[in-house]
Parts: structure tokens; C-alpha cells; sequence
């Protein structure tokens, strides 16, 4: 891309947005003739101000048009790459929301239609086929900023309530392939939006984003803090009513808080933040999925596993993942619940010196979600770990996902 003539990296990313050479030109205020000759390397592209209304129109960084468009990586899945990060970022730092105050035209989809495409994104997560995901996001973003632009009274909300859920699949999506500071960004974003949804439980889950953002960033005690003060805000009693989703958000909220302590190493905070989750999820009676947070009695047993990796205690850890967990129910929860749990029970017996179940942990989690094993950098770390420490070659299965995962000793 970097070696192509300036006119050809325009008609490629013209062409990646599904843009005719009239649309594009009507969106820039000049003639199709105009397009052709510039995409031709007939008229030249020399003024900054011209290349920026380009960039702005096609929602890409200047930098791209630039020729300072990155490597693409090869990697077996296609988790992501460094184009489709600056497409996301570039989605993520336009402020459509300004064109309705200035009254500038803006094209929104049908909300019924993009609603059922935000329900899709959602299981698209949740099944952790990142890939994609990661692909689809950009023209999500758009489509959602559009219509939150565009949209007033009721369908207002829905659509504020829309941009937020889309903020919150691109935060989760972009922590667990590593880029921390733009999951942080879009979990932010997300909070700001669920204020105009008016929508409390909305903001709650945001908040869970946030301080998943936060925790991946190193920065705990804010983590802790965030998910906390908001937990005691939206908990079930008083004039707060105790509905199954409250219980869910509440609950969740409480997890990610206990995460953070765990990071802490604060144990008694842990062991008090997971004991009032377990009373939500008792009340809640199930594991469920209101607000797409996944939460129930499982749940709640994966984290209490999790919180122990995190403390170091893989043996409590390992214990929990084998006494505790109900097989039927944990077979029935989506599979990046299920996998990420194998994820954190690999660094569990990894913990207590016992490698080769360490890899069969994530052999297994492969099996059922690949992204969520070969796309993550801690399994990375895992895998490396493993392979380190096994004495003579690894079993097959766990040098095969080594070598797929592109890790070696």
C-alpha cells in the first residue's frame, strides 16, 4: 500500500467504503470527472486541505493517504491488524453528534434495522469471533453516530442507548486484543451517551467497560473505585427495585470491582465485593443475560476463580474451576465465558507448577473459541510460559496451538 501512488490508495479506501465515484464526489463538493482524475494520478493531490476533507470524507487518518499505511499481519485468524486499529480509532474520533447543531446533512440508518445489527454484534462477541468483529466495527461506529446525530424523542433515546451498546462491544473487543488505550476511549464514550439514553442501567454496564479498560491499563485502584461507587448507586433496595436487570449490572459491577482489588491484592475486599455478588445472583436465581453481562451463579464462580489467578492462588483457583463449577451450566454459557475461564484456569495451574494441564486448558478454550486463545496476548504470555518450562517437547495438541498462535519457546 505504502509503494502505491497517492490516486490509488484514494480509490482503495473509496472502494473499502463501498463509495461510487459520484457519492464520493457529492460527499467532497466536487465533479466525479474531478474523482477519476485524482484516483488516475491525472490532477495531483498537493494542498493538506484537500488531503483532510478526503481523509475526513473516507474516515481514515491522513497518515494512510500518506503512504504511512502499516504492515499488515498474517496471523492465522486475522484477529486484527494495524489498518483495521486506525479504522476503529478513526470511527472513534469523529464527533458527528456536532453536525445536528451545526444542521449539516446527516444520512442515518433505519433503527430497526441497525438495532438488529447491534444484537448481532453483540453475540458476534460473545461467540468471541473477534475477527469479524474487529472488521465490522468501523461501519458500526458510523452508523451509530449517524443515527444518534440524526434521531430525536423516543427514537432519540433508542438511538443514544444504540451508540452506547456499540461503544461498549468496541471497548470489550479492542482490551482483549491489546489496545488497551482505545478500549478505554470507547468505554468512556460510552458512559457520556448513556446520560442522553436515560438510561441508569446503561451507564451502569458503561461503567463495567470502564473499569475493564482501567484494570488493563495497570490502573486498579481506579478500576476498583469506578465499579464500586456506581454499584452502591444502582443497588436493589430503597427506591431501586430489584429486577433482573439491576441484579445483573449490580452484580457484574460488583465482580469487576472485585477484579480490581484482586489486582490489589486486597483479598478481604475481594472476598466482600464476590459475597455480595453472590446474594445478587441468588436473587437473580440463573444465569442469565440481561445487558449482555452474562451474569448469574456461574458467573459469579468463574470470577471467584479468576480473582484467585489474580491473587496468585491458583490452587483455590484450580479447586473452584473443579468443585465448584456446575458442568451442565457451564456448558450452556456462550462460548468466550467459557473459554476465557479456561484461559484463567491455565494461568492457575501454570501458577502451582502444572504445565501440562496449563496447555490442556488451553487446548481446550481453542477448541471452543480460537480467538479468545490465539488473539489474546495473555495467552500468548501463557503459551510462552508453558513452553519455557515443559522439559523435552511438548504434547502435540499444545505444540500444534503453539505454533498456530505463532509462540515459540
Amino acid at each position: 500500500m505504502d509503494e502505491l501512488p497517492i490516486g490509488r490508495r484514494v480509490a482503495y479506501w473509496r472502494g473499502r467504503r463501498k463509495l461510487s465515484q459520484q457519492v464520493f464526489a457529492d460527499r467532497l463538493g466536487k465533479s466525479k470527472s474531478w474523482v477519476d482524475k485524482v484516483e488516475r494520478g491525472v490532477r495531483r493531490l498537493d494542498k493538506f486541505s484537500v488531503l483532510y476533507e478526503i481523509a475526513d470524507v473516507l474516515t481514515i487518518d491522513v497518515q494512510l493517504l500518506l503512504g504511512k499505511d502499516p504492515e499488515r499481519r498474517t496471523d492465522a485468524l486475522n484477529c486484527i491488524d494495524e489498518v483495521e486499529v486506525e479504522e476503529i480509532r478513526a470511527a472513534l474520533e469523529r464527533y458527528v453528534s456536532m453536525s445536528k447543531y451545526f444542521h449539516a446533512q446527516v444520512v442515518p440508518p433505519p433503527l430497526p434495522e441497525f438495532r438488529k445489527a447491534v444484537g448481532h454484534a453483540w453475540l458476534t462477541y460473545q461467540y468471541a469471533r473477534y475477527g469479524v468483529l474487529t472488521r465490522a466495527l468501523p461501519k458500526l461506529l458510523r452508523d451509530a453516530q449517524a443515527a444518534d446525530a440524526y434521531y430525536s424523542g423516543d427514537d432519540g433515546q433508542l438511538a443514544a442507548s444504540l451508540l452506547g451498546q456499540v461503544y461498549q462491544i468496541a471497548s470489550s473487543a479492542l482490551r482483549k486484543l491489546g489496545e488497551h488505550e482505545l478500549a478505554w476511549l470507547a468505554a468512556d464514550r460510552s458512559m457520556a451517551v448513556a446520560v442522553r439514553a436515560d438510561d441508569q442501567l446503561l451507564a451502569g454496564v458503561a461503567t463495567y467497560r470502564v473499569g475493564n479498560a482501567l484494570l488493563a491499563l495497570g490502573r486498579a485502584r481506579s478500576a476498583l473505585e469506578v465499579n464500586v461507587n456506581i454499584a452502591n448507586r444502582l443497588a436493589p433496595g430503597g427506591t431501586n427495585g430489584a429486577d433482573p436487570d439491576r441484579l445483573s449490572v449490580y452484580g457484574m459491577l460488583l465482580l469487576q470491582g472485585a477484579m480490581a482489588a484482586a489486582r490489589l491484592g486486597d483479598s478481604a475486599t475481594v472476598k466482600d465485593l464476590i459475597r455480595g455478588a453472590e446474594e445478587a445472583a441468588n436473587a437473580l436465581g440463573s444465569d442469565q443475560n440481561h445487558y449482555w453481562t452474562s451474569f448469574g451463579p456461574t458467573n459469579l464462580e468463574l470470577h471467584r476463580a479468576a480473582a484467585a489467578v489474580e491473587l496468585g492462588e491458583g490452587r483455590q483457583a484450580v479447586e473452584t474451576h473443579e468443585q465448584r463449577i456446575d458442568k451442565r451450566r457451564f456448558a450452556a454459557l456462550l462460548p468466550e465465558r467459557r473459554a476465557h475461564h479456561l484461559l484463567d484456569i491455565a494461568r492457575g495451574f501454570a501458577q502451582i507448577g502444572d504445565v501440562h494441564s496449563a496447555g490442556e486448558m488451553l487446548v481446550d478454550g481453542d477448541r471452543l473459541a480460537p480467538s479468545e486463545i490465539r488473539c489474546r496476548p495473555i495467552a500468548h504470555e501463557v503459551m510462552s510460559d508453558i513452553l519455557r518450562r515443559t522439559r523435552g517437547a511438548p504434547p502435540a495438541p499444545i505444540a500444534e496451538l503453539a505454533e498456530h498462535m505463532g509462540v515459540g519457546i
